[in-house]
């Protein structure tokens, strides 16, 4: 257990099962949180469940102008950022022959466009304050692959490469 009191944290996809648990987890070692999920009013009643200050920013990530303005609205909120965690994903499964475009790049764009919009926005503040660390939230789907979800795994997979070239 770490004591993250004094900081704070941007977790997005905070409204669903990993999220909710990785929010959680910081917030009980004393990050002030910004949880952003696509689902308003099941963010904003997660944030209540948390108790504290912590601020609810609903964002649809697979809108770009959206995505890009998350990072400076949870600056604003929170005074300062110190953790990205890069949880959001939606999956769109189907088999390859069947797959449309949109499926495709409904994926993309949320799992892996995003992830790097975000990382490229936090980048900044966090170099500024020579502090920072940005987790990225992938899947062993992504090594393996899995029938049906190619777009998630070549997603998730791209997850994996951009976070250890940035590291």
């Amino acid at each position: 257990m770490f004591d993250l009191t004094g900081m704070t944290a941007l977790v997005t996809g905070a409204s669903g099962g990993i999220g909710s648990a990785i929010a959680q987890a910081l917030a009980a070692q004393g990050a002030r949180l910004a949880v952003s999920g696509s689902n308003a009013d099941k963010l904003n009643a997660f944030r209540d469940s948390l108790g504290g200050d912590h601020v609810a920013l609903p964002c649809n990530l697979g809108d770009a102008a959206a995505g890009d303005a998350l990072v400076p609205s949870a600056v604003e909120a929170l005074g300062q950022l110190d953790i990205l965690v890069n949880n959001a994903g939606v999956t769109r499964d189907n088999l390859i022959m069947r797959m449309k475009d949109e499926e495709w790049m409904d994926v993309i764009r949320i799992n892996l466009e995003a992830n790097f919009r975000l990382a490229r926005a936090a980048a900044k503040p966090m170099m500024k304050a020579r502090f920072g660390r940005i987790i990225s939230i992938t899947s062993v789907v992504g090594a393996t692959g899995n029938p049906g979800q190619a777009n998630y795994a070549a997603s998730k997979a791209g997850v994996t490469g951009m976070t250890k070239a940035l590291a």
